[in-house]
């Protein structure tokens, strides 16, 4: 009795690990739907890691919306770090717009790190990408602030390998600041804002990208500053600047030369005494000529002290107080 009841139990729980191991809903859910998937199949991507539910949901939707997939296919791309849900609903999308993607594109897509269900929407229904101001200077130095929406379509065929929408904007301001910059004066630009558009057009900027640009239309212009006239104010007081350094430097050079001037004079004075010392040893020079000569600068020098400003003051201070 104890025997039957062991048995009984192993074989239930035999049955138990069966069914969890094995997803036999998921199985039934595929026969219903007319999705060859068997149960070695399933049993196969247990052993692989693989979820069957993420195999097998994508594929009986891909069967009922008439896509041709296999479960290699989904299970690969799973397998590859794909997801098999955003492609199988970009394969759906692309099929009901008329869109020729095959399954190892939209695969490729999807393990490129773009999202091709976006991708999709993109290519039927076109995205407006909008700039932000871009400053660009015209030829008579005055600022203009160009705001432009830029209606671009994916291209699946480039969407691998091409480049993002951060390139479009950036060819987008380059081909604004080329044009206003080879305009005559801002009022050329205010007066003709389509000249901007169609030289940017004719550039063919979206090639490379993942994008086709179907139109580029200016929104907004706005007049900015005089960076003409900026500049200039600049250059001048650069130039300012650069005069005085140049005057100062002359000035320092000529109170360096008084100074060295005057160091002569000081110098040629010192050799005067050792000169007329020479001359009295040598008798060239008698003492009363000597006593003249000093008498001759002391009455030099109380004139000087009597014609000097501070001196007349002071006598004419003593005459008032005398009076």
């Amino acid at each position: 009795m104890v025997g039957w009841i062991v048995l009984i139990g192993v074989i239930g729980l035999l049955i138990v690990l069966f069914f969890s191991f094995v997803p036999i809903g998921l199985w039934i859910s595929s026969l219903a739907a007319n999705v060859k998937v068997s149960i070695f199949n399933l049993i196969g991507m247990r052993l692989r890691r693989v979820k069957p539910d993420r195999i097998v949901l994508p594929l009986i939707k891909a069967t009922k919306a008439g896509l041709n997939l296999n479960v290699n296919q989904l299970e690969a791309h799973y397998l590859a770090g794909g997801n098999i849900d955003g492609v199988v609903n970009a394969l759906i999308a692309s099929e009901r717009a008329g869109i020729d993607l095959p399954f190892e594109k939209a695969a490729a897509i999807d393990l490129a790190g773009r999202d091709v269900l976006e991708a999709v929407k993109m290519s039927v229904n076109p995205k407006v990408i909008e700039t932000s101001d871009i400053s660009a200077v015209a030829k008579d130095g005055i600022e203009l602030l160009v705001k432009a929406r830029v209606t671009v379509r994916a291209n699946l065929e480039r969407l691998v390998g091409g480049a993002g929408e951060a390139t479009i904007l950036a060819r987008i301001g380059e081909g604004i600041v080329t044009t206003c910059g080879s305009s005559n004066s801002h009022a050329e630009v205010l007066e003709n804002p389509d000249d901007i558009s169609k030289r940017i057009l004719s550039k063919g900027l979206d090639s490379g990208t993942a994008f086709e640009i179907l139109s580029i239309d200016i929104a907004d212009i706005d007049v900015g500053r005089n960076i003409g006239a900026h500049l200039q104010t600049l250059q001048a007081e650069a130039d300012k600047n650069i005069a005085q350094a140049k005057a100062e430097e002359r000035r320092a050079m000529a109170v360096a030369r008084e100074q060295e001037m005057r160091a002569y004079v000081v110098e040629a004075e010192a050799e005067v005494p050792k000169a007329m010392a020479y001359a009295l040893r040598e008798g060239k020079l008698g003492v009363m000529d000597y006593y003249d000569l000093q008498n001759v600068k002391a009455d030099t020098k109380m004139r000087e002290n009597i014609s000097s400003p501070s001196r007349a003051t002071i006598l004419d201070d003593k005459k008032d107080n005398n009076m």
